[in-house]
């Protein structure tokens, strides 16, 4: 189903973020339901139900009664910045960490990844 990243309805809110913020689910369009996922997924009604609540309760689905779910105005830009400060946070935080307990000062810093992007083209 996903990698084993946390509780299966966690992957598949994660799995239809990145699916919102890649284009896949455009603003104002419909996406499947829960059931569609569980089925598609081979999971539990209920535990894809509760993947797709995590995303409305954030703000980025909404439902419209009797007529599906849909992505909310704004649900990528808000879920770009969610992802955004979790970067922040898992990778930026302990590169700076680690970058002053080994004295790298931020010029040395940036040109270690000046040097990185150079080697990669």
């Amino acid at each position: 189903m996903f990698a084993d990243k946390g509780p299966a309805f966690q992957q598949l809110a994660a799995k239809i973020a990145d699916e919102i913020v890649a284009g896949t689910y455009p603003e104002g369009t419909a996406v499947p339901s829960a059931t569609d996922f569980a089925v598609f997924h081979q999971m539990n009604p209920a535990t894809a139900s509760k993947g797709v609540n995590l995303l409305v309760e954030l703000g980025a689905l909404y439902k419209k009664r009797g007529i599906g779910m849909f992505v909310a105005d704004g649900a990528r830009d808000l879920l770009r910045s969610q992802r955004r400060e979790e970067f922040r946070k898992q990778y930026i935080e302990p590169l700076l960490r680690e970058a002053r307990v080994l004295e790298i000062d931020d010029t040395e810093l940036h040109h270690m990844i000046d040097e990185h992007e150079e080697d990669e083209t």
